[in-house]
């Protein structure tokens, strides 16, 4: 395992019980080699006359710590001490937010952060959507050139129930903007539960490049509330994979900002959760290669090839049946084809060509990747589930037992339909190869599949021919139900 390129950090809007000193103690104390800094109460007050003093000093603390540093803008009652957040961006009166943003903007200088990270508001009752998005622009346009003369990044975050909500807002609301060099994307991995309409892996996949901050806590489908890291739905191994993928260093920030009465055990809690979740991630060639293909998909023939050379063919598990198991380039091109996925840009005609086009180690990393894709959270679109059925079929029709090993994975249980599949484990079983390769077996195999082993095994005795032992899978089947 090689450590990420991206630094674990922590919110302080979750050490709200902690002096600023003290919370920065604690988290060094855990491991994090970030902060995330709320500006306002009671860490960092943005209009203290002595503001500017206050930052320098902060600035030479991090430094001697060793600290990377994000700037958050989401204090609640800093503005209004009568209404959360407001104003924002898209009120009619912004002008405290507007101060706010560019004062933060000189502080994150000082501190050289990352980038200023922000979001666009909750539309008020008496301003539309149309009226909002114009807003936003005008004053976000004004603030990134602001941000520009001073070297600071804006990383605009998607919020549920604001005017920007994913990720696709906020790339509209940049390109709008005119694409400017400092604007980039937070993203909170919990909102990607909450309200990513494809999830979390493709959400920070179609952020790329402009993925400049990350958030991390845990939600539930359609609630925003953050949760500790293993309460909700986050697949959190597979975010941190996407982040690998698409060849994030930035700061991966604990955000917990209710949390504080227990701030110090969910610190080291946190952590111990992301180090668990960093294992699973891929050897720095794919990364690189994913990383490519996110960039530019035409990139994907030349290093689908390519692959088997630089990672090498051995079994990812020596445990597993040298003939059948999963190898490093299988591995590799699966995840080429997962960074396929994502982004806008039709991308399944090119996995088809690639199955079509390639050997037969590269036809079966086209279908790992499938069923890499299965295995996941993200429903995959009609088109990518219409190549891929094809690619499968195309795959039970040969004589390629390793083919047809792999072809029986997680996007066959989860997408052939029973006679297609009863008939790829009947074939598994005439070709000799153990059962044990067949994703969902025990969730989809019937009376019907267990009738249709049943029969092969008489006509095996009758022949006189040995029997796979395999086949008592199938058979006892009806008996255990």
């Amino acid at each position: 395992m090689t450590e990420p390129r991206w630094v674990p950090g922590y919110g302080t809007n979750g050490f709200a019980d902690h002096t600023l000193s003290d919370a920065l103690d604690v988290m060094q104390g855990c491991g994090y080699g970030a902060v995330a800094l709320t500006l306002g109460h009671p860490h960092f007050d943005p209009f203290a006359v002595d503001w500017e003093d206050a930052a320098t000093s902060l600035a030479e603390d991090l430094r001697h710590r060793g600290l990377r540093v994000v700037v958050e803008t989401g204090a609640r009652y800093l503005l209004d001490p009568w209404v959360k957040h407001r104003p924002t961006l898209v009120d009619i009166d912004a002008d405290a937010r507007r101060a706010f943003l560019r004062r933060a903007v000189q502080i994150a200088a000082i501190l050289d952060a990352d980038c200023v990270s922000l979001w666009s508001g909750v539309l008020p009752a008496d301003v539309t959507a149309e009226t909002g998005w114009a807003l936003l622009i005008e004053r976000l346009g004004s603030l990134a050139r602001f941000a520009a003369d001073r070297g600071v990044r804006i990383a605009i975050e998607p919020e549920p129930g604001m005017l920007v909500e994913t990720v696709a807002d906020a790339l509209r609301l940049r390109a709008d903007l005119g694409d400017p060099d400092n604007v980039g994307i937070t993203v909170d991995l919990g909102h990607c539960v909450a309200v990513e309409p494809d999830g979390v892996v493709r959400a920070l996949h179609r952020a790329g490049p402009l993925l400049w901050n990350v958030q991390v806590d845990d939600m539930l489908p359609g609630i925003h509330e953050h949760l500790e890291l293993g309460t909700g739905a986050l697949d959190l191994e597979a975010a941190i994979e996407a982040l690998d993928a698409i060849g994030y260093e930035g700061v991966a920030a604990v955000e917990l900002p209710r949390h504080s009465f227990d701030a110090p055990r969910l610190a080291r809690q946190s952590i111990d959760a992301i180090r668990a979740a960093v294992p699973r991630r891929a050897d720095p060639w794919t990364i690189e290669a994913v990383a490519a293909v996110v960039e530019d998909r035409s990139r994907v023939h030349r290093l689908f090839a390519e692959a088997g050379r630089a990672v090498g063919r051995q079994p990812l598990d020596p445990r597993d049946d040298p003939g059948f198991a999963v190898t490093a380039d299988d591995a590799a091109r699966a995840a080429l084809i997962v960074a396929l996925s994502s982004g806008a840009e039709p991308a399944a005609e090119r996995v088809r060509t690639l199955y079509r086009e390639g050997d037969d180690a590269e036809r079966r990393g086209v279908l790992r990747g499938l069923n890499a894709l299965a295995a996941g959270h993200d429903p995959l679109d009609s088109e990518w589930r219409r190549i891929g059925r094809e690619i499968v079929d195309d795959a039970l029709r040969t004589n390629d037992r390793r083919l047809v090993a792999a072809a029986m994975g997680d996007f066959a249980a989860a997408e052939l339909d029973a006679h297609s599949w009863r008939h790829g484990v009947l074939k598994l079983v005439f070709m000799d190869v153990p059962l044990a390769v067949v994703s969902g077996l025990e969730r989809r195999r019937d009376d019907e599949l267990s009738a249709m082993a049943a029969r092969f095994a008489e006509e095996r005795r009758a022949a006189g021919r040995s029997i796979p032992s395999d086949l008592d899978l199938l058979v006892l089947a009806s008996q255990e139900r």
